[in-house]
């Protein structure tokens, strides 16, 4: 089954233009997922929409309403809500260019790719892709996407561009709403030193294939032996290593090789790795 374009519409830079098609670059079909069902006959369950007052409600009697106090909606038909269109909603309109590094990385959302609709239009995004490549800049546009206007981020990727999702100013929160409570604390330069030294023997390519989510390979096992009619006995709980002294952990791990401390993850479960503390200070007699 081919690919259904999550959007379709114009590519512009000045005069320049050429119909496109946005495709999602990410998927989500191999998660694993629960149904709801019924704890005595297994049946899925149903979502029946209701009215609290008057009941069960035919989804063809269900309208869309935006509250704007405690109990008090404004009723929106779909066909209002499609006589929104901006010029966004089916042009994306090359509008500046920027450096990727001026682009912080909380801003980066959801990642798609960018092809020409059609052969007619190859060779105006040709020109748009390659004149990007050269300028080795990030172009900036905005386009109407699931009711919302979204600021999109282009850059060119093998025979496309990849567009990224930038969340809006008011979706990202300031750090200093978290970071402000912590201390500013200058450890000392030989923990520094030591931790270093740890990067340095982790460092190493960025490989995917090494970044499966190792929880739900143990979901799809679980759910085989289930599928067998095995018992499945509980793990015992894994005992967490207790660090007495934070300059004699670093040294320790300082002492690992990388491959030996993800095998002593592994065989503790996966669990998660206690935080470091200092030893306390003892009381002067």
């Amino acid at each position: 089954m081919a690919t259904r374009p999550t959007w379709q519409g114009y590519l512009r830079l000045s005069l320049v233009s050429c119909p496109v098609a946005l495709y999602t670059a990410t998927s989500r079909s191999g998660e694993v997922h629960f149904n709801m069902l019924s704890k005595e006959t297994h049946n899925r369950i149903k979502m029946i929409p209701t009215d609290p007052e008057t009941g069960p409600v035919e989804r063809s009697e269900i309208v869309k309403g935006y509250e704007i106090e405690k109990g008090h909606y404004v009723v929106i038909t779909d066909e209002e809500i499609k006589g929104v269109r901006l010029e966004t909603t089916r042009t994306l309109d090359i509008e500046r260019f920027v450096d990727d590094e001026d682009i912080d990385r909380l801003y980066w959302n959801d990642p798609y790719f960018l092809a020409p609709d059609g052969d007619m239009a190859v060779e105006a995004f040709a020109v748009i892709r390659e004149s990007m490549k050269k300028a080795g800049k990030v172009a900036l546009g905005r386009l109407v996407m699931h009711q919302r206007e979204r600021l999109m981020a282009l850059e060119p990727r093998d025979k496309g561009i990849l567009a990224y999702t930038l969340r809006n100013r008011r979706e990202v929160r300031q750090a200093d709403e978290i970071f402000a409570h912590i201390k500013d604390l200058k450890p000392p330069p030989q923990m520094v030193e030591i931790a270093t030294k740890i990067i340095d023997q982790l460092e190493g390519p960025f490989d995917t294939s090494q970044f499966n989510d190792r929880y739900e390979d143990a979901l799809r096992d679980l759910i085989k032996e289930k599928e067998k009619g095995h018992t499945i006995k509980a793990p015992e709980e894994p005992k967490e290593a207790e660090v007495i002294d934070l300059i004699e952990a670093l040294k320790r791990s300082l002492g690992q090789s990388g491959g030996e401390r993800r095998k002593a993850t592994s065989r503790g479960g996966g669990a998660k790795k206690p935080v470091a503390r200092r030893a306390p200070a003892k009381k002067r007699a």
